[in-house]
């Protein structure tokens, strides 16, 4: 019967050029950390004075914008800011409005008024579509939204007024820490290895089949439950695996670092992908095609 063993090692630590350090320009703290003793400046998030100096009450990276210092931690919930992409789960339906958990402090809230009714028709909310709110969406359901607005108390206001936001079907649900997410123009990718990527920016991740013709009367509530074929699994599976990886290994999660940790992953099968050693030779090979193309 074969037996699958993995025996430790004696391996190298290679510092890879562009790894944080405090000589590329990124001034990492851990509470405690003394950041300037000069007085000339503004404390922000995450800082407190102590004895006249300015002192980091989190772990994280120093960002100045000028008389103004904060710490933007490493591992935090999810704060939103207008114009961010979320995917998010409904917990309750209620009057007006949806309940959705979106990785932050407070649940964030749907409003009826800023979805698209099936149809695409332009109205004003009656009680008969009150009445059917749970038709639309309800508990348990998943969504791909934008931020608003953002209420006095922090919690957010979501939108999903455009064809691309709506309620999401078949697929699978990757949770990493939201500062992974790497802010870009779009966060919707139409990968060239058969499979679609929603990087939502509060740290949910959606791998889906890429669709064909989108019905436009479904007004974003239109969801498929044709089978999915096996060969389009396998590839959900393998991307699953591979931001688990790179999560692991704290790299950026874009489209580009995706697809090139896709790619070096082939040669190994979809289950090893997560074996450590496995692990440490897929990322590794990311982060060199990486600095190579920003070099």
């Amino acid at each position: 019967m074969a037996v699958d063993m993995r025996l430790p090692a004696v391996r190298k630590l290679i510092s890879l050029p562009g790894s944080l350090s405090n000589g590329d320009g990124k001034h990492l703290v851990v509470p405690g950390d003394v950041i300037t003793s000069d007085t000339g400046f503004m404390r922000g998030h995450g800082t407190y004075m102590d004895d006249e100096k300015l002192t980091a009450s989190v772990a994280g990276e120093v960002e100045r914008v000028n008389k103004l210092i904060c710490v933007k931690p490493l591992k935090t919930r999810f704060n939103g800011e207008v114009g961010d992409v979320v995917v998010g789960r409904i917990t309750e339906v209620q009057q007006k409005r949806w309940k959705v958990e979106t990785n932050s402090r407070l649940d964030s809230v749907l409003l009826l008024s800023s979805v698209n009714l099936p149809g695409g028709e332009l109205r004003r909310r009656s009680a008969e579509d009150e009445l059917t709110m749970r038709d639309y969406l309800q508990e348990g359901d998943l969504i791909s939204a934008e931020v608003q607005s953002v209420f006095s108390d922090g919690a957010l206001s979501l939108h999903t007024r455009s064809l691309k936001y709506g309620k999401l079907g078949q697929g699978v649900l990757v949770q990493v820490s939201p500062s992974l997410v790497k802010r870009q123009k779009t966060h919707f990718h139409n990968l060239p290895c058969g499979a679609s990527i929603i990087l939502g920016n509060n740290g949910f991740i959606w791998l889906y089949p890429t669709p064909g013709q989108q019905d436009e009367e479904a007004g974003g509530y239109y969801t498929s439950l044709e089978p999915i074929p096996l060969s389009d699994r396998e590839v959900i599976s393998r991307l699953r695996n591979c931001l688990l990886a790179l999560a692991a290994h704290k790299v950026l999660l874009y489209d580009t670092s995706v697809l090139y940790c896709y790619e070096s992953s082939l040669a190994h099968q979809i289950k090893d992908i997560l074996k450590p050693e496995t692990m440490d030779e897929i990322v590794m090979e990311t982060r060199q095609r990486l600095l190579e193309q920003e070099g």
